[in-house]
């Protein structure tokens, strides 16, 4: 059997994250790049998933720290959306796809990474883009790193 070295994942995998929230720790940090965060609105912000399914993977996230759609306030859900329609057109500009993913997983057997924070994934997807290494290996190959994605996906926010 091959093996893919990706120490970078180790943490994440690991559960060794910081206590807290990380999505309320993020908005106190003004190092937008080193976090990856590509806009802060008034009620969201927006950032680059670190752990991406695909190139562009990216995620909506509320300032409001809440578990679900009916905990977060009206106000927050609505420049979600708005959010949601930037990153697409920033999505179709940048990485031309044949279709986008956008959803939420609402609590941790549905898949939610951090699963008390709400937050709205939002990622391209191309015809073919499951692949051997995608379906039999488990394992996503992305060719561009996140310093190139964040550079290409800042000037649309």
């Amino acid at each position: 059997m091959d093996h893919l070295w990706s120490p970078w994942r180790y943490q994440y995998v690991s559960g060794g994250s910081a206590p807290g929230c990380i999505f309320c720790d993020f908005p106190g940090n003004p190092s937008d790049e080193d976090n990856l965060v590509l806009f802060r609105g008034e009620r969201n912000y927006v950032l680059l998933n670190r752990y991406p399914y695909t190139n562009g993977h990216l995620m909506i996230v509320p300032y409001e720290h809440a578990a679900d759609l009916e905990s977060t306030s009206p106000e927050t859900l609505a420049e979600m959306m708005r959010l949601a329609q930037t990153a697409e057109r920033a999505l179709r500009a940048e990485y031309k796809p044949d279709g986008l993913n956008a959803g939420f997983n609402i609590g941790q057997c549905a898949g939610a990474g951090v699963a008390g924070h709400l937050h709205l994934h939002v990622l391209p997807r191309w015809f073919g883009d499951s692949s051997f290494m995608t379906s039999v290996g488990e394992t996503r190959v992305l060719p561009e790193d996140l310093a190139t994605t964040y550079r290409k996906l800042k000037p649309h926010f």
